[in-house]
């Protein structure tokens, strides 16, 4: 485990330089890098700021870069800085000296504690011994925040212009749910802002290869995705955006921690929905552009 935040680089690009069709995958929350700062100014063990990464999720992504799709994976840990949250999204009550109230963004998951820099978890308090320097919180947005997403911008850009159309697939994992209806606790849920991220044929061609394996899917409830989609998604420009969030139990092992047997099957999964929105894009760009 590297002790510096510049020991490793702030996420990996896999896959070609240039891509070689229209979708790009990105999972931000599976960063396993702590930095000694952060170790040292942590209020709760390290398991427990573990609690809110998307364990292994990188794993998921492997298949889809094996078969030519270019997929951005963050190195950090989401407690140093959370990728999918707007970098105004930030608690003033952490930052010293704090930030005037027109710098930041107040929204519920701030006030959830789950803000661009975690403070406290459910169960666990406060995450931090003290607050955090206003200079240090700059550093992260610039080395890591900034970079992610020009080059997720870039990586999209690239490919609406090689083939009409790009589509981010923000892939996520999340904690198993309870049943939502009769229809029982869903193993995906495919989030699109609600209709403004992604034209609704994408997101419901992938919702059909989930259900064929078996699998139960909801839409936009509990997630609709994020900053991550906001800031990218934009059909009507021919980008379009979808977060797919995945029941950790489907590919951990019991614990929780460790990869299960269940990753070769969900990667597999991934694989044919990034191959599936490919197809769905070359095939009809202009008019999914337009829907």
């Amino acid at each position: 485990m590297p002790d510096a935040p510049d020991a490793l680089p702030s996420f990996l690009r896999l896959g070609p330089a240039r891509p070689s069709g229209p979708v790009i995958l990105a999972i931000p929350h599976a960063g396993r890098d702590y930095p000694r700062a952060l170790r040292a100014m942590a209020a709760v063990p390290i398991a427990r700021l573990e609690s809110i990464e998307d364990r292994h999720a990188d794993l998921l992504a492997a298949d889809a870069v094996a078969a030519g799709a270019t997929a951005f994976v963050a190195r950090r840990a989401r407690c140093w800085i959370d990728l999918n949250r707007d970098e105004r999204e930030v608690d003033p009550a952490m930052i010293d000296p704090s930030p005037k109230p027109g710098d930041v963004v107040t929204s519920a998951k701030v006030r959830g504690g789950l803000g661009l820099l975690p403070r406290r978890l459910p169960g666990a308090g406060e995450l931090w011994r003290s607050r955090i320097a206003a200079t240090d919180l700059a550093a992260r947005i610039a080395a890591d925040h900034r970079p992610w997403h020009a080059a997720i911008a870039a990586a999209l850009a690239d490919a609406r212009a090689c083939f009409g159309a790009s589509l981010l697939l923000d892939c996520h994992s999340m904690p198993p749910l309870a049943p939502q209806d009769a229809g029982g606790a869903p193993d995906i849920v495919l989030g699109d802002r609600f209709g403004r991220s992604a034209a609704d044929r994408l997101v419901e061609r992938i919702a059909a290869i989930a259900r064929a394996e078996g699998l139960t899917v909801a839409r936009n409830s509990p997630y609709a995705g994020g900053y991550t989609l906001d800031r990218h998604g934009a059909p009507a420009r021919g980008t379009h955006a979808i977060q797919i969030e995945v029941d950790r139990s489907l590919y951990l092992a019991a614990d929780m921690r460790t990869p299960g047997p269940g990753v070769a099957r969900i990667g597999a999964l991934i694989a044919r929905m990034a191959a599936a929105l490919a197809d769905e894009l070359a095939a009809q760009p202009a008019n999914l552009a337009a829907e």
